[in-house]
């Protein structure tokens, strides 16, 4: 057997992908643009499946490909940068600002060529930097208007945080995505591969799993019994059939992440690309006219790790002196000079350009980037003078605080601040400490954020610039209200809201209406909202996306506590879409935890907890209401976890010591404890705080308390609001009933009819409960109906339901049957017997179970699912 690689067409087997590709890229051609995602496992063929996609391309296509390298910090824009040549002048310019909406826009118009058909492939997008994510977010949008195919390549073991999930999310609401996942060699296909060599495809499979990179190596080896079943052996059993010259410019390239380019080779390697002839031959290396890459990273991998410390050391450092002097002509990226800088420990490299590559990262958007330059740096900062290295510090704390850091921004914008008052500019210092009260609340840490805010306007108030004292006055006015103080809020942030007019500062006044708005529908919610609806107007008119991300937030919570449902619904469909579009990640994040607790309240249960993910991950002002409605929804519904949930959720309120973070998480611990019958126990624990609640909480959280608080034994005072659980805590079960069927809360609504003395109310709740699948509140209703004497009560939801492909009860079929006949919900509850708002509470619990968006899918859903039974 031939040394050379297999071929990989034939090794891969990848015709129907292929066809996929070809597909899609004539379709192109009619301006019908679309994504395909290729994904799977290192080693398993995308980059050879990329490398054929030319055999399928029409005449009129193109083929472009960016690379996505491995560097310990990724390059800002590495892969777009890599079509420079391949493009126009437009998108040159455009990398050479560093700007990602131009950027964005130079894209667009390059490969909006009618008539063509453009395949664009971004390989081993899982490495890419923040700003390429963002530009791609950009195409991902508007890609099925462009005559392109926008194809990605990535692993898949992404981690839950993956910067590129949320990328993947948006791609799969594009209309037209195919998912290509790339799967393993069967035993036949390696024996196929094996046929005309004298290994023995049975342990060449056992050795490799079927993954065609070891596949290939192993087979390309020359003997199997050398090559154990690791990457690192099989490659050593390659580099084992090159000379030592060979051999020595492979290692000296291996410490290069995926790729040299042409006159990198020429600068590191004795003889340039002469030398690598034998590589290439071998299999070790692709060369190319203008890059060299090895075969696969994980052969790039192996090789560089074998490497005695000393002589890594070394090549890296040939690559830096090449990298620099490149730098000094022509220019390169930073951030591959700070990586192999980082490498050797190069400090003077690290000092001189760490801080440009920090810049450069923060002002494309590649917050992560930035954090990882912003380290690098700050491992010197010794070497920088206080005037310099408080900017460095400045801006990591704001780079962590764009990636979710929050201890490692807090410590930053500490050590700016420190610095700062060392350095006689008092605006400055109070800017500072104005950052340093967000990033703590931000953090939790409450006392630092008052303390920080206090100082902040004391500091600025000196200083004598209006402008940076509004923004301290508007940050005041935020801890207050989001503490509950009303009052002090309103008067605060009044004088922001005031120098925001006076000065004409959108940005500030959107701030502090939102602020005051928020604060003042306590009081008078007409008042607080149109305050609310002037500050996203202001914020959507000046552009300002982060303040009316904000204001959509305060708006949909605000409307979320009046049981205005679908009012904000539409409120957090607009918000979600800027904040998506402006990747405004804390605002999305807030905002779709508030769409979990209005699925939650339609009893939306798989949709509440999906939305309520998203603030899993994130900063305690997200997670603790994320783990409040995803620990309440599991407990009525009976699934375990959700105590530690709960408990966790209380911690956090405590730790804001905010009472719109205490009292739904204090609410929904009592009433989960209630459920498991010791809510006598949980609710002393938190009693003792109730008073502070009823004096600074909003209306329908310290109802809701009140109520569970009153269940468990405690005599508290309720709060005279027209929130239904006010009305529930006082014993109004029948107003609180129809208000929240009003409101189109079932649950809730189940709760106060089985406060009835009546049995048929009780009944009632009792079908509404199992209809939705709380099984914890049925049983206690059930024991209710024993009490009050019902001899025939029904039984629960039979395990038929739990194999129903849908999940819906028995009850469920049988109105579903019904509806599809074209039967009226009258109709329907006159021929089971049942209350036409029973019927209205198990028609929107079966389109919501189905995910139909009316009856006339919902039936073609069921018959599709073998729901209606035979004929």
């Amino acid at each position: 057997m031939s040394g050379r690689p297999l071929s990989r067409r034939a090794l891969l087997e990848r015709e129907q992908e292929l066809a996929v590709l070809g597909r899609a890229a004539n379709d192109a051609m009619a301006g019908e643009g679309s994504i395909i995602l290729i994904e799977g496992e290192a080693g398993i063929g995308k980059s050879s499946l990329v490398d054929s996609i030319r055999s399928v391309l029409p005449a009129q296509g193109r083929l472009l490909v960016g690379y996505c390298d491995d560097l310990a910090t990724p390059r800002v824009l590495g892969p777009l940068r890599d079509l420079r040549h391949g493009l126009g002048g437009m998108l040159a310019d455009a990398l050479e600002a560093g700007e990602r909406g131009r950027v964005a826009e130079a894209l667009r118009a390059e490969i909006d060529w009618a008539g063509h058909a453009t395949v664009l492939v971004i390989e081993d997008v899982h490495w890419a930097d923040e700003a390429t994510l963002d530009v791609l977010r950009v195409l991902v949008r508007q890609v099925d208007q462009l005559p392109v195919v926008l194809a990605l390549t990535f692993r898949d073991e992404l981690a839950a945080d993956h910067p590129l999930r949320h990328l993947l999310g948006l791609v799969s609401r594009a209309s037209r995505v195919h998912r290509l996942r790339l799967g393993r060699l069967s035993l036949d296909a390696v024996r196929r591969l094996g046929a005309q060599t004298a290994f023995d495809p049975d342990l060449v499979y056992a050795m490799t799993s079927g993954n065609p990179f070891l596949v290939a190596e192993v087979i390309a080896a020359g003997d199997v019994s050398h090559v154990p079943p690791s990457i690192a052996e099989a490659v050593g059993a390659r580099l084992s059939t090159l000379d030592d010259d060979a051999r020595d410019a492979v290692e000296r390239l291996a410490v290069v992440p995926s790729a040299a380019e042409r006159w990198l080779v020429e600068a590191v390697v004795p003889g340039g690309l002469a030398a690598l002839a034998l590589a290439e031959r071998q299999g070790v290396l692709s060369v190319s006219p203008t890059r060299v890459a090895f075969r696969h990273e994980l052969t790039r991998r192996a090789v560089a790790d074998a490497l005695p410390v000393s002589r890594r050391i070394a090549c890296n450092h040939a690559v830096l002196v090449a990298l620099q002097a490149r730098h000094a002509v022509h220019g390169v990226d930073l951030s591959r000079l700070l990586h192999h800088a980082a490498e050797v420990v190069d400090e003077p490299t690290i000092i001189h350009y760490g801080p440009l590559a920090q810049l450069e990262a923060a002002t494309a958007g590649s917050h992560r980037e930035a954090v990882a330059h912003g380290r690098l740096v700050l491992g010197q900062r010794s070497a920088f003078s206080p005037a310099v290295l408080v900017e460095i510090l400045q801006r990591h704390a704001v780079e962590c605080y764009a990636s979710d850091l929050a201890e490692e921004a807090m410590a930053a914008q500490r050590d700016a601040v420190e610095l700062r008052r060392g350095l006689g500019d008092a605006r400055a210092l109070g800017l500072s400490l104005r950052w340093l009260s967000r990033i703590a609340w931000w953090a939790g840490h409450r006392h630092i954020a008052d303390a920080s805010a206090t100082e902040s306007i004391d500091v600025l108030t000196e200083a004598g610039d209006d402008a940076a004292l509004g923004w301290a006055l508007s940050n005041q006015a935020q801890l207050d209200a989001l503490a509950g103080r009303w009052a002090q809020a309103i008067c605060v942030g009044g004088r922001a809201v005031s120098i925001g007019r006076h000065l004409g500062d959108p940005g500030l006044l959107s701030h502090a209406l939102n602020t005051v708005g928020f604060a003042s529908w306590h009081e008078d919610p007409a008042d607080g909202s149109a305050m609310l609806e002037e500050s996203l107007r202001v914020a959507l008119e000046a552009g300002e996306l982060e303040h009316a991300s904000r204001a959509y937030v305060n708006l949909s919570w605000r409307l979320i506590g009046d049981l205005r449902l679908d009012d904000a619904t539409e409120r957090l469909t607009a918000g979600t879409r800027l904040a998506e579009g402006a990747e405004m990640l804390n605002f999305l994040r807030h905002l779709r935890v508030a769409q979990a607790t209005v699925e939650s309240a339609r009893a939306r249960w798989e949709d509440a907890e999906l939305s309520a993910g998203w603030g899993m991950d994130g900063p305690p002002m997200t997670r603790g209401p994320a783990l409040v409605v995803t620990g309440l929804l599991r407990a009525r519904r009976g699934v375990p976890g959700a105590e530690p949930m709960l408990a966790e959720a209380m911690t956090i309120a405590n730790g804001l010591a905010e009472t719109q973070r205490i009292a739904p998480a204090a609410a929904a611990c009592i009433e989960a404890a209630w459920l498991r019958g010791e809510a006598t126990a949980v609710a002393a624990e938190v009693a003792y705080s109730y008073d502070a609640i009823y004096r600074d909480g909003h209306g329908a959280d310290v109802a809701m308390l009140a109520y569970w608080l009153r269940v468990a034994g405690h005599d508290v005072p309720v709060p005279t609001t027209t929130h239904p659980y006010a009305w529930l805590a006082r014993g109004e079960w029948r107003r609180a009933a129809q208000a929240w069927e009003d409101a189109g809360c079932p649950y809730e609504q189940a709760l106060a009819l089985s406060q009835s003395p009546v049995a048929a109310d009780v009944l009632a709740a009792l079908s509404i409960l199992d209809g939705i699948g709380t099984a914890p509140l049925a049983r206690i209703v059930r024991a209710r109906l024993r009490d009050l004497g019902v001899a025939r009560i029904p039984r629960g939801p039979a395990p038929s339901t739990r194999d129903n492909p849908a999940r819906l009860t028995d009850r469920q079929v049988e109105v579903l049957r019904l509806l599809a006949a074209g039967r009226t919900n009258a109709e329907i509850a006159a021929a089971l017997v049942l209350s036409v708002r029973t019927v209205d509470t198990h028609v929107a619990a079966i389109l919501a179970k189905l995910e139909a968006p009316d009856r006339r899918d919902a039936a073609r859903l069921a018959a599709d699912l073998g729901l209606l039974g035979p004929g």
